[in-house]
């Protein structure tokens, strides 16, 4: 007796190569950190200082989504304890326990412009050039104002830098019309 081999069925070894084992490499990485990047300031110091704040831990990047959607929204993202140091919030960061970036996005009138990530390593590399000459301007320029700008456009530039690990997930979220 022959048995025709069905189209629908797929060997084990290739399921577990293209399903299952991606999904466990995922999950080694959780939780996922939310984390506030943005420009701290006091009545002493007015120019500021660059902060980093955390928001929470996720178990999943549609949830780390979530999550800094509604804090950002909120503006109850703040420096510290003290009410005195203004925080004004710039980039928003998920990043899983290995500190590889899942995503990154830009704060901007209360909602989260999340960047699209890189495609591939070439992709990476221009993206890396950029920042890097963005900061070296920065570097030399005497005026903090104008350079703290270009140190936030090269992370910008760098937000897209997500981990090889998860550049196809980040790229299926960013495709997924999001609720209004």
């Amino acid at each position: 007796m022959n048995h025709s081999r069905h189209d629908s069925f797929r060997p084990v070894g290739q399921i577990l190569a293209v399903e299952v084992l991606p999904r466990l490499q995922l999950a080694s990485r959780l939780p996922l950190r939310v984390s506030c990047i943005g420009n701290a300031s006091s009545d002493v110091d007015a120019s500021g200082f660059d902060h980093s704040t955390s928001i929470g831990e996720c178990r999943s990047p549609e949830e780390a989504m979530s999550l800094a959607a509604l804090r950002v929204s909120r503006g109850d993202i703040h420096a510290g304890s003290d009410d005195a140091v203004r925080f004004r919030p710039r980039l928003v960061v998920i990043q899983d326990r290995e500190l590889g970036l899942v995503l990154a996005g830009e704060i901007r009138g209360g909602v989260i412009l999340w960047q699209q990530p890189v495609n591939s390593d070439a992709e990476a590399r221009r993206v890396v050039l950029e920042a890097s000459r963005l900061r070296g301007m920065a570097f030399n320029m005497p005026d903090q104002g104008p350079a703290r700008e270009l140190r936030y456009r090269a992370s910008l530039c760098e937000a897209r830098l997500v981990d090889p690990v998860w550049r196809e997930v980040a790229a299926e979220l960013l495709a997924l019309p999001q609720a209004a």
